[in-house]
């Protein structure tokens, strides 16, 4: 049996292409950072109306960076890729990030990952909301290629070519966007796909400065805060109901929720 390690190691990561890395001029413009949203596409809704609403007042031009993890553990997955398909609010562009979790459902399809393997990861409630009951598909399908191939026609085309689609990091002149976190010790054109997605320790207890604000998510805390250049906007949607956003403009910070303060 593979170890976790081996899961996400360099040997399936090779087989993936590298994802794009934008570059984006703050310059007169409100960002919103959005964390991890997991299926909760109601909160997702509500946060976006205070978005909305809080940016009535501000010249410029308004976008949208979301951090990734999109899917599993959550509702309502499918309708959630649905939303970030369509046109974001008007008046705003949008960026969808990925995350290690899109990036897993991808090395499923792919072959890469096994159904064992990507289920733990909160897999069951994205199959749910795309049609399949997985505890009735090892019932129904004697064998692993006839579940495997049931999954894949379940899942639209769009939503897969939409995943494959998604840049990796956006950079700024003061800020970097990203899902997991950044090798503080490296520039930013060595850092892997893998380290952008799946970084956790080596980014937090890194004894290294960071060069910029790092806006990410992946890491779930109770609260978002900014600690020593990183600021973690994962609240934990799927389990605490809490989808938090930051808003960045004019280099100052501001933190929105979903839910009323």
């Amino acid at each position: 049996m593979k170890t976790f390690a081996g899961l996400f190691g360099p040997d399936r990561a090779a087989r993936r292409a590298q994802r794009d890395r934008l570059r984006l001029d703050l310059a007169d413009a409100a960002v919103y950072a959005i964390g991890d949203i997991h299926g909760c596409l109601d909160e997702l809704l509500t946060l976006e109306g205070v978005i909305v609403d809080d940016a009535r007042s501000l010249p410029g031009r308004k976008i949208i960076v979301m951090l990734g993890d999109y899917i599993d553990r959550g509702p309502d997955s499918s309708r959630v890729v649905d939303h970030l398909m369509a046109p974001p609010p008007p008046g705003f562009d949008r960026i969808c990030l990925t995350g290690n979790h899109e990036v897993a459902l991808l090395d499923y399809l792919d072959g890469h990952l096994s159904l064992s393997q990507w289920m733990p990861m909160g897999a069951a409630a994205t199959l749910f909301s795309y049609g399949v009951d997985p505890d009735r598909l090892g019932h129904v399908y004697r064998s692993s290629r006839q579940v495997n191939e049931v999954i894949r026609r379940a899942i639209p085309a769009a939503h897969v070519s939409f995943f494959r689609s998604l840049p990796i990091m956006v950079e700024a002149e003061r800020y970097v966007f990203v899902h997991a976190g950044i090798r503080p010790e490296a520039a930013l054109d060595q850092q892997t796909d893998d380290d952008l997605i799946y970084i956790r320790s080596a980014f937090y207890e890194s004894p290294h400065p960071l060069r910029k604000y790092v806006v990410h998510g992946h890491t779930p805390v109770a609260e978002a805060k900014l600690e020593r250049g990183r600021i973690n906007i994962d609240t934990g949607c799927y389990y605490s109901g809490r989808l938090t956003a930051l808003r960045i403009f004019r280099n100052k910070g501001r933190y929105l929720s979903n839910r009323a303060v």
